[in-house]
């Protein structure tokens, strides 16, 4: 990881293993991968192997952009770390800790150069906090 590496977290009110599942199943990715109410995540692919791959599209409702978010996994310890490197060869760590009947997940990332670290941050915060809700909802 980069010095400059971004951290988000969050403590989702369900068992490691529901946290587990949510976070890596397609049929659930889904349902929680946007930052924003106005985008959407149509579809995910997930290999959850070392050396597999995942897709996620991410796009804006109303059709005026899209882009797929994916990359290739360098680590998974199921159901505690999944590490991957993203297509443009940043890498990220998600760590999953379960406390007192809850999960804690820290995700560290890479930034890119094209926007803040603020920007970048807040996203990446806004769809952990969209992965709380679904989660703990559903």
């Amino acid at each position: 990881m980069e010095h400059n590496a971004i951290t988000v977290e969050s403590t989702v009110n369900v068992p490691i293993g529901k946290a587990w599942e949510y976070w890596n199943n397609p049929e659930h990715i889904t349902k929680w991968c946007q930052a924003s109410d106005d985008w959407h995540a149509p579809y995910a692919e997930n290999d959850l192997r070392e050396g597999g791959t995942f897709k996620t599209t991410m796009a804006a409702k109303d059709g005026s952009f899209s882009f797929d978010f994916g990359g290739t996994y360098d680590l998974v310890k199921e159901p505690n770390r999944i590490a991957y490197t993203m297509g443009d060869g940043r890498k990220v760590e998600v760590l999953f800790n379960e406390e007192n009947g809850a999960t804690r997940i820290v995700e560290t990332f890479d930034p890119e150069s094209m926007n803040s670290a603020e920007m970048q941050r807040a996203g990446w915060q806004a769809i952990l906090d969209n992965f709380k809700r679904y989660t703990e909802n559903n």
